[in-house]
């Protein structure tokens, strides 16, 4: 088991207190992990491993609990019998029906600490803001930085070159079970399968009883080719058109938007940064994992400039930065990143193979007057900084403990 300090790091200060600590994310990207590693780091703080209750409501033989009040009478009743502090676990609890009501009641009437996972960004919006405002943190769980993949496929692979290892990371992801197939190709590819489709029925399909299953499918198909790509929902609706399909644009953006919900994609904003303002059309979006695209559609490394630019983005999410797409003029700069006013700039290429790729990638940051970082991310090998812009080895780039 990896140990994930750059999530525990953030849990750590909010562990014993009131507050409840929320961890969300795409379907199996390590968040019952998470419940793990903290239940370890109690028990090694002296918590009685007894104290803990836990509960996966994927189980189903806690199908009886999926309602509030079944659920809160089964833990009142367990939680006479400990003493001391009680220690809540509860894996994807979006499955218990009105879950928010029983959780902000065991908050109020227990000595508890609580922990709960969940696959869907809505988790957090309505009425669990309303029963809980304030009295929540929550923490987005990502599948693996290449850092976290290195480590366990050095485990496997404990000769492999770096270079080896970045060549694997670009077809296989950062899924977390992949570990346990030893990466071998076609059993990491099923899975991966299994798990995409998994998201499209259980965190799509099912949660927002969507009938026209056939749209849905080919509007995923559709943004998973364009990751990073701009789009409209009306250049889609066209696009759907010609494949005989018409559809209105506003049924698009929700179809998107119900799919970045369940964190299968993330949508980035463009931002014009000397108007400085967010661009109401044409965002990018992203996928949580390239290595499902690779299993389900394929062609990572036909596009891999693509795959540079989805590996990036995930980092910087992973690293706590708010991300723009940034225009300025009729130049596109691919990451504006701020992180409590501390700016970042990020251009990403696959090779800077001539003169023209190198003028067009450092020449983005010609209008951008300011002192902060700004970084040109490739696949080469060797250092071409120049003019106060950083060029870095992509590889370098995510495993450097800080960029500055």
């Amino acid at each position: 088991m990896i140990k994930r300090e750059l999530y525990m790091s953030r849990i750590r200060p909010f562990i014993g207190t009131e507050l409840i600590k929320v961890m969300t994310g795409i379907r199996r990207c390590g968040k019952s992990v998470m419940l793990e590693l903290i239940k370890q780091e109690l028990a090694e703080s002296g918590v009685s491993p007894t104290q803990f209750i836990s509960i996966n409501f994927e189980d189903m033989s806690y199908s009886h609990l999926q309602n509030a009040q079944a659920l809160h009478d089964e833990i009142t009743t367990r939680a006479v019998e400990i003493e001391g502090k009680v220690y809540l676990f509860f894996d994807e609890i979006q499955e218990v029906k009105d879950w928010e009501r029983c959780i902000n009641s065991l908050r109020v009437s227990l000595d508890c600490d609580i922990y709960i996972t969940g696959s869907n960004a809505k988790l957090l919006s309505g009425e669990l803001a309303t029963c809980l405002g304030g009295r929540y943190v929550e923490f987005v769980i990502y599948p693996f930085s290449f850092g976290e993949f290195m480590e366990l496929y050095r485990s496997i692979a404990p000769d492999a070159p770096i270079q080896q290892c970045f060549q694997k990371y670009l077809l296989a992801g950062g899924m977390p079970y992949l570990a346990n197939l030893r990466y071998a190709d076609a059993p990491s590819k099923q899975y991966l399968h299994d798990l995409f489709n998994s998201v499209q029925l259980k965190d799509i399909v099912k949660r927002n009883k969507i009938r026209d299953v056939d749209l849905l499918e080919r509007i995923i198909a559709y943004v998973i080719t364009n990751v990073g790509t701009t789009f409209s929902a009306t250049s889609l609706a066209r696009f759907l058109k010609n494949e005989q399909r018409t559809v209105a644009p506003e049924t698009i953006l929700n179809y998107i938007k119900y799919c970045c919900e369940a964190y299968l994609f993330y949508q980035v904003k463009r931002e014009d940064l000397q108007g400085k303002q967010i661009l109401a059309s044409n965002e990018k979006y992203y996928i949580a994992d390239h290595g499902i695209r690779e299993a389900v559609f394929g062609g990572n490394m036909r596009d891999i400039n693509l795959i540079l630019e989805n590996i990036v983005y995930l980092e910087l999410l992973r690293r706590g930065y708010e991300v723009t797409v940034g225009r300025t003029g009729d130049k596109e700069i691919d990451f504006v990143c701020d992180k409590r006013g501390e700016k970042l700039y990020v251009q990403v290429t696959y090779l800077l193979a001539s003169e023209e790729t190198v003028n067009r990638e450092f020449g983005a940051y010609d209008n951008i007057r300011d002192n902060f970082p700004k970084y040109v991310v490739s696949l080469d090998e060797l250092d071409m900084s120049r003019n106060g812009i950083k060029h870095r080895n992509i590889r370098d780039f995510l495993l450097a403990e800080e960029w500055n």
